[in-house]
């Protein structure tokens, strides 16, 4: 199985949901599966189908994130040495050339990227055409509204 790469935070973050579910969620649904059990006829019982649908959910989403923290290599940003390139962890601060626009993202896994905080997918188009740049590059994207031109304003591993 390849290694999939993750921030120190993204993994910590897949941890404490598989302790969620471990410890809360799967006790809830074994209690609400025996409940509707108590309640008779199973055949036309609405809540123990409900039950068990949630309950193949949630043991779908542990083997899920057992496997993705089995197969993780867990990256520390701060302790990157990569010579002012961009690598996977790096912030990145860029000016969009056309309008003058300052935006930072940090370059992060598949299961922690959120753009509202600014952690991009290491397999968007935005940062593939980021990484291996360094301050003062130009990097091109092809974005939905056509092509953009970000130059690359600072570089930091945090």
């Amino acid at each position: 199985m390849a290694t999939i790469p993750i921030t120190i935070r993204g993994a910590e973050k897949l941890k404490a949901e598989l302790h969620r579910l471990k410890t809360v969620d799967r006790p809830a649904v074994i209690t609400a599966i025996a409940e509707a059990r108590a309640q008779g006829d199973l055949s036309e019982n609405a809540e123990y189908d409900a039950a068990k649908d949630r309950q193949g959910f949630i043991e779908g989403r542990i083997r899920e994130l057992e496997g993705k923290l089995a197969a993780a290599q867990v990256i520390d940003p701060s302790s990157l040495d990569a010579g002012g390139r961009i690598v996977f962890g790096a912030t990145v601060e860029l000016e969009d050339e056309d309008s003058g626009a300052t935006v930072k993202y940090q370059i992060v896994g598949e299961d922690e990227a959120d753009l509202k905080q600014g952690l991009i997918n290491i397999s968007s188009p935005i940062a593939r055409a980021l990484i291996g740049k360094e301050e003062g590059d130009t990097a091109e994207v092809q974005a939905p509204g056509g092509l953009r031109r970000y130059e690359i304003v600072a570089v930091h591993y945090l």
